[in-house]
């Protein structure tokens, strides 16, 4: 793989990084996690600050990277969304301040949302550390999914400035796919040499020694599968449409749906679940931990699915689900959404969006590919292949390592 050349700096000491993430816990944030990893992995220095939710210490070394985990809130709604980041700003700089003087960095690296966390890099960079906007997501795209109105217009607007602002602070941007990196260099005015992909992945040898579970499917023939956030953009609304469908339209008593994961909307979804007469029928499990017991999941699993409704935010989202999906060689059912199919290709089943149609729609997919062992197992094929060849991490750590030759200035090595 591509490596860096003594990434060192001043007095022969290895640089140093520091992660800001505000929305998610680490390791938890896979795309973080491996980011820190291959970074320390060649000679760097990594810290991460992020928020402590779900784990029970506040500070932790794992694996040679200093993890600082902050107590911050998880608040809903606009007003919840705004009070949690104008809690989390200052918070996050007191430590990333704590961070300068005791360990010190020469690199911030911040992960998005919220696109506040430019107001740390600033004041950084007057101190000479370079700054990176790692764009997850595009914000301005979510509040014009997720509101309308009044609400619409001003959450763009902050999001718009915000973004803008980020950007501007930026020596160089990281993005999860092609579409992202068009917008940062076309909405941004990003120097395209400044713009690198490194797409949302899993390691080759994630998900080992995965074993069929029968006991997984309660005792029904078939398991379709979720794992991921129940958020408001993430469609899991659709998916319990889908599933009344297939038990109250179609009749199919021999279906289990398991559901992995957790979020702002998970409350909501338990109720429309029970209210919607699929309480035996669907399954939610909460967060899941524990790697082998996820893959024992994926591995019994006839169906994985990825819900996401069709919204601007969500053609441009480069989904983590549908790549682990792909790399335990499963078919997928999918809405019809630009980087979905950008990512999966041949490996998945994408249904028109077509309103409330949709989720109906959605549900003849799931029942199309149980009734097919052939096209499943094609499918399935195909995803393993695009996994093996072009999507899992090691295919991405190149394109982070480019990215921090580029900001630094060190050149490429050939490192086994």
């Amino acid at each position: 793989m591509i490596g860096m050349g003594n990434p060192r700096g001043i007095a022969g000491r290895p640089l140093r990084v520091l992660f800001l993430v505000e929305n998610a816990p680490v390791p938890g944030d896979r795309r973080v996690w491996n980011e820190a990893l291959t970074l320390a992995q060649v000679g760097f220095q990594v810290s991460i600050v992020c928020p402590k939710w779900g784990y029970p210490g506040f500070y932790e070394e794992r694996q040679g990277i200093r993890i600082y985990r902050v107590p911050l809130p998880s608040l809903g709604g606009i007003a919840g969304h705004l009070v949690e980041y104008l809690i989390a700003t200052p918070v996050l700089f007191l430590y990333t301040a704590l961070i300068f003087l005791r360990d010190g960095f020469d690199v911030i690296h911040a992960a998005n949302p919220p696109d506040f966390l430019f107001t740390i890099g600033r004041v950084f960079k007057w101190l000479g550390k370079k700054f990176v906007f790692d764009q997850h997501d595009v914000v301005p795209e979510a509040c014009a999914s997720r509101w309308s109105g009044i609400r619409m217009r001003l959450t763009y607007a902050i999001a718009s400035w915000t973004e803008h602002a980020s950007y501007r602070t930026a020596d160089i941007v990281i993005v999860p796919n092609e579409s992202v990196r068009r917008l940062a260099v076309e909405r941004g005015g990003i120097d395209p040499a400044r713009a690198f992909v490194v797409r949302n992945a899993i390691g080759l040898a994630h998900f080992r020694d995965a074993q069929p579970r029968a006991e997984l499917r309660r005792g029904r023939r078939h398991l379709v599968f979720y794992a991921g956030v129940i958020g408001p953009d993430d469609g899991l609304d659709q998916l319990m449409l889908a599933a009344r469908h297939i038990v109250a339209k179609r009749g199919r008593q021999d279906i289990h749906f398991a559901v992995l994961g957790d979020g702002d909307c998970a409350p909501q979804v338990k109720q429309m679940s029970q209210r919607l007469g699929l309480g035996d029928v669907v399954e939610f499990t909460g967060w899941v931990k524990d790697d082998r017991l996820i893959a024992d999941y994926l591995a019994t699993a006839d169906v994985c699915v990825v819900p996401d409704p069709k919204t601007p935010v969500n053609d441009l989202c480069s989904m983590n689900k549908m790549v682990e999906y792909m790399a335990m060689g499963k078919p997928v059912v999918a809405f019809d959404l630009k980087e979905a199919q950008e990512t999966g290709g041949g490996a998945a089943l994408y249904v028109t969006a077509d309103g409330h149609a949709g989720p109906e729609a959605f549900g003849d997919g799931i029942l199309e590919l149980l009734s097919s062992p052939g096209m499943r197992e094609s499918m399935g094929r195909i995803g393993r292949q695009r996994f093996n060849e072009f999507l899992a991490w090691e295919h991405q750590q190149a394109s982070l390592l480019r990215a921090y030759q580029t900001l630094l200035g060190y050149p490429s090595v050939l490192v086994a």
